[in-house]
């Protein structure tokens, strides 16, 4: 995939968002234990403001290491928050006590990286996708008939059910987990580098996937990955992240046409294209661009 080759629907990639809230981020702080005696905390997100409308996507883009990842674990409860504020569906959920944080389950879903390793090898997918909704209370009957109806939202066939995660490709597993983010119709999904480690006409099935997902449901999309030329077709809003600071922030076309900072420069100019003139380019281009950033 590329930015001169577009995904199918990227005109539109996810219609006209709705303009009441999911998610808002204020000003958060993470700050981690040094873990050595008297050494301050090492921050890791330095006021970090963030917003997410119903049927909306915001691309969160940045290399390795930039506080991506730890932004994403904050708004699940995972990472330390020092300051600053998280608003879920209008609820203040920063320092959400455990129970609480089970409650928000069926309104907050996450899609992992790397679907070897995100599913139980032990379990059927039917086992998979039916565990969270055993969990609220739905009956055998009404179990299975959910378990289907995923399926079928993920292209899978009903015989899927009674497989492991083993028997199916990369591509395959993505959408079961997929499915179980779906299970209790989320209100937000984080998508944490959910396509990265899938070949390229893989990842463009599993982007249209999201993309009709979002069309038909209205769920909202926090998308996190360090390709521009990914977040540039599903995104509506892209923040871009660099050392814990979102340096550039704004509607997806804004950003990736018109980029105002040498590091969303340096991310666009450092993706892949099958041109191998335009590579070049592009290299000649970065090199001159980090010459003037330093």
């Amino acid at each position: 995939m590329s930015i001169s080759q577009p995904l199918t629907r990227a005109d539109d990639p996810v219609g006209q968002p709705d303009e009441r809230p999911v998610l808002r981020v204020d000003n958060l702080v993470v700050e981690y234990p040094s873990g050595r005696f008297r050494r301050p905390p090492v921050r890791v997100l330095h006021e970090v403001s963030i917003s997410i409308n119903r049927s909306q996507t915001l691309g969160l883009v940045g290399e390795s290491g930039s506080g991506k990842t730890t932004l994403g674990r904050a708004i699940l409860g995972l990472a330390p928050v020092r300051s600053g504020k998280i608003t879920f569906l209008g609820r203040d959920i920063t320092h959400a006590a455990r129970r609480e944080r089970r409650q928000l389950g069926a309104d907050l879903q996450v899609v992992f990286q790397d679907p070897y390793t995100s599913l139980n090898p032990s379990m059927r997918v039917a086992d998979i996708l039916s565990e969270p909704l055993r969990v609220r209370g739905y009956g055998k009957a009404a179990g299975r008939e959910r378990v289907r109806e995923l399926l079928d939202r993920v292209a899978l066939p009903t015989n899927a059910a009674d497989r492991l995660p083993r028997e199916f490709s990369g591509g395959q597993r993505q959408r079961v987990a997929i499915a179980r983010a779906l299970a209790l119709s989320p209100k937000l999904i984080i998508c944490d580098e959910p396509v990265s480690a899938l070949d390229l006409s893989t990842q463009a099935r599993v982007l249209d996937l999201l993309l009709e997902i979002q069309r038909d449901t209205g769920v909202a999309y926090l998308f996190v990955s360090h390709d521009l030329d990914v977040v540039r077709h599903v995104s509506h809003d892209v923040a871009v992240m660099l050392h814990g600071d979102i340096v550039e922030q704004g509607p997806s076309a804004q950003v990736i046409e018109d980029p105002q900072h040498a590091y969303t420069q340096r991310l666009l100019l450092a993706s892949p294209v099958p041109d191998p003139d335009e590579q070049r380019e592009r290299r000649e281009q970065r090199r001159r661009v980090l010459a003037e950033s330093t």
